[in-house]
């Protein structure tokens, strides 16, 4: 969504935009507490808005407003975390689009970092303490890892790959976004991270197709099929979603920043031939 599609939001009569349009922290004039927070959408991969902001815990941080403590806006997130007030999580996953993650809380302050600690569920949000106790802050880790991924990382990662793609897979155009999914390159299990240069847009069976090695594609952006499944014989599914697509290119976004890592295709290639 755009800022313009929550600008009009109404309670009770009262019209209260759920976003800043300058700001990253959003205090509603008739709120004594923050509503929202938002991160912006950068297509540079190391600029990351989750990280370097999670902690030893897994759990993540968002930075205060600069470093005074009592500015308006850090005031107005820590009345949010006493009062223990959800807020919404605005996720830019395109320029001038968000995704909101809600509810989330601030369940901590370290002053220290200059930010709050943030849980993304009501488990998460009522374990926190403070304890040092190495074998709960592994505990704790194992399960933030799952659901900041759940939450966070895997939708914003689909609604970012999906709009770089201009909602269509890139292999055989399919518009409808209900069968659209976010392919990772490198996947999750071996440290692919959740960034679009690690993401094709496919469709739902060319995405099966190839996590299960039936075509790879080569750092030039070419598809290649599988020798067998070229040669078998069956029906039109066959014919022209798998081996119709045989030495095409698939269509990238227009912004090279966006567009699939060569290292990272050239890795999965390889992993496409060895499987063969």
């Amino acid at each position: 969504m755009r800022r313009e599609d929550v600008a009009g939001f109404r309670i009770d009569g009262q019209r209260i935009a759920l976003m800043d349009p300058q700001r990253g922290i959003r205090k509603p004039r008739q709120l004594d507490a923050a509503l929202s927070i938002r991160t912006v959408f950068s297509a540079d991969p190391n600029r990351r808005p989750y990280d370097d902001e999670r902690g030893p815990d897994g759990y993540l941080r968002y930075k205060w407003r600069g470093t005074d403590a009592n500015h308006a806006e850090n005031v107005a997130l820590r009345r949010a975390m006493r009062a223990n007030l959800p807020l919404i999580w605005f996720q830019g996953i395109a320029t001038g689009l968000y995704l909101p993650v809600a509810p989330v809380w601030f369940v901590d302050e370290e002053p220290a970092d200059h930010q709050f600690v943030v849980a993304f569920d009501e488990r998460q949000r009522d374990a926190w303490d403070r304890t040092n106790d190495a074998h709960v802050i592994e505990l704790r880790r194992e399960y933030a890892d799952r659901v900041v991924r759940e939450r966070l990382h895997q939708p914003v990662f689909r609604q970012q790959v999906l709009s770089a793609y201009e909602n269509r897979c890139a292999l055989c155009r399919l518009r409808h976004r209900e069968l659209l999914d976010a392919a990772h390159i490198r996947s999750d299990a071996k440290g692919g991270e959740p960034v679009v240069p690690n993401g094709i847009a496919m469709c739902k069976i060319h995405h099966a197709a190839f996590d299960n090695r039936f075509m790879g594609i080569r750092p030039t952006y070419e598809i290649e099929v599988r020798a067998d499944v070229l040669t078998e014989e069956d029906g039109p599914t066959l014919k022209h979603a798998l081996q119709g697509l045989h030495r095409q290119r698939i269509e990238v976004p227009r912004r090279r920043a966006l567009r699939p890592n060569p290292e990272l295709l050239e890795e999965r290639y390889e992993e496409f031939v060895q499987a063969g």
